[in-house]
């Protein structure tokens, strides 16, 4: 289906004249002597501590980028950004854990990281798997790296490299993808630089070694509307966009054609509490993006799950709902979210399972209707009319029930009252989607890597704790 637009054509040309205008003319907090070294030899100008890229300099490292990039999982499955598929991750980075049935909450800790990537490994419609969570018994210096690390054994799918924050990270982390066989190029790092408009030191010394060794960009940057960027959507993602593009610059100036994804994080500000707010302002922020992102020809990743709720409630639903439904229909190539709570704060083995359910559902909506002959059913009508009177029996019925035309589920409930209260004991789907997350942990294999990996692995890790983490 055509995507649905919430922006003009005007609307997306007069953001994008817009952005160019603030890098070339208002520019970017940049300190990093390096970088900006290369910069300036391209063309770049300073005004003050902000760096400042003429507009022909933006758009020529635009038209140089992979725009398309490819990431494999090492199940052989391969997911082309931008190709016109459409493609679900989960949340990565919480910090807690949501007990579903017990509707509390705790600290995560490594185990959680191996669980979570089975569990998303199980789940059919996560087709990308980010390492989800962050425990809190590792040295920061090694966090992203840990995470990376204990997720590549318990995932044959596309597995996202870690958000990382230093240049030194790079390093280790294209080590430990080849050891799987993923070639830099196939691997995704990302990082998010500070709003508004500054491109803090590590991350412009990270961009430079990651466009060096060739790995796909997947810039985040994540301003928070009437806090960090202006209270008007269309105004933060203008800031947005040049936040994303001006790293795009740098590392299309240090290796063109190396892959970019164009990502947006936008959340608007709680004013009531000053947290980022879930709304469905995310959802059109999101849409935005997309329809931004496009106009320069880029694959998209945004913000999907999304909620403030702290439990499997209503709200949550609702919330997350709308914010992966509307850029899903805007288009997006990827979405993100998978598990998500509280903001990003937190994540539930439930939710995962949840969200499994709900991305065939969205899935539906973007696949449309059609009306073509086959579907119009014309000629099954009149048979029909002349015989039983009754669709149940026609193989076209049973032809389109597998085509997928209705979105089955495994967790809703489409029972009777009766039987819902007597044989089933009131489960609801948050009840079932425990279950499953307990006999998917219980079950599920994956297969596991050689010996002489995991091997490879702790050995890079160790080389990694050796440089990076502070001697105290």
């Amino acid at each position: 289906m055509e995507p649905l637009k919430f922006l003009s054509d005007n609307d997306v040309k007069a953001m994008h004249e817009a952005t160019l205008h603030i890098m070339s003319e208002v520019g970017l907090i940049w300190t990093h002597q390096p970088s900006l070294d290369i910069l300036l030899g391209a063309g770049c100008t300073m005004k003050g501590n902000r760096v400042c890229m003429p507009p022909d300099l933006v758009m020529d490292c635009v038209a140089k980028a992979n725009k398309r990039p490819k990431i494999r999982g090492r199940n052989g499955s391969v997911n082309e950004l931008g190709g016109g598929n459409l493609y679900f991750h989960n949340l990565g980075g919480a910090r807690d854990v949501f007990d579903a049935k017990t509707g509390t909450r705790r600290i995560a800790t490594d185990q959680d990281v191996i669980d979570a990537t089975r569990v998303l490994d199980a789940l059919p419609n996560c087709h990308t798997v980010t390492p989800f969570f962050t425990p809190q018994d590792v040295p920061g210096e090694l966090m992203s790296l840990f995470m990376y690390r204990h997720s590549l054994p318990y995932t044959t799918k596309p597995l996202q490299g870690p958000g990382i924050q230093f240049a030194e990270e790079v390093k280790y982390a294209v080590e430990m993808a080849q050891v799987v066989g993923t070639p830099p190029e196939e691997l995704t790092l990302s990082l998010s630089p500070v709003s508004p408009l500054t491109i803090h030191d590590p991350a412009a010394a990270a961009i430079v070694e990651m466009a060096k060794a060739g790995v796909i960009c997947s810039n985040l940057p994540a301003p928070t509307g009437g806090a960090t960027s202006p209270m008007t959507i269309t105004g933060s993602l203008v800031q947005q966009s040049a936040e994303t593009l001006a790293l795009v610059v740098l590392a299309q100036i240090v290796n063109p054609g190396c892959g970019v994804v164009y990502c947006g994080r936008l959340g608007m500000l709680e004013p009531r509490t000053g947290l980022i707010w879930g709304g469905v302002e995310l959802g059109l922020s999101s849409a935005g993006t997309v329809q931004l992102g496009h106009y320069y020809g880029f694959s998209v990743n945004v913000y999907g799950f999304s909620t403030n709720a702290h439990t499997l409630d209503a709200q949550n639903a609702f919330e997350r709902g709308l914010n992966a439904t509307i850029p899903a229909l805007a288009g997006a190539d990827e979405l993100s979210g998978i598990g998500e709570m509280e903001a990003g704060v937190m994540g539930s083995y439930a939710q995962m399972v949840l969200d499994n359910e709900l991305v065939g559902s969205v899935m539906r909506l973007r696949s449309g209707l059609s009306a073509d002959v086959e579907h119009l059913a014309v000629d099954i009508i009149g048979n029909v009319m002349d015989g039983t009177r009754n669709y149940l029996g026609q193989k076209h019925t049973l032809k389109h029930l597998r085509a997928g035309e209705l979105a089955l589920t495994k967790l809703a409930e489409r029972n009777s009252w009766e039987t819902w209260e007597g044989k089933l004991e009131r489960k609801q789907m948050a009840d079932y989607a425990a279950d499953e997350a307990e006999r998917i942990l219980r079950e599920h294999q994956v297969p596991p890597l050689e010996p002489q990996q995991e091997k490879e692995l702790d050995r890079i890790m160790a080389a990694a704790e050796k440089e990076m983490v502070k001697k105290r």
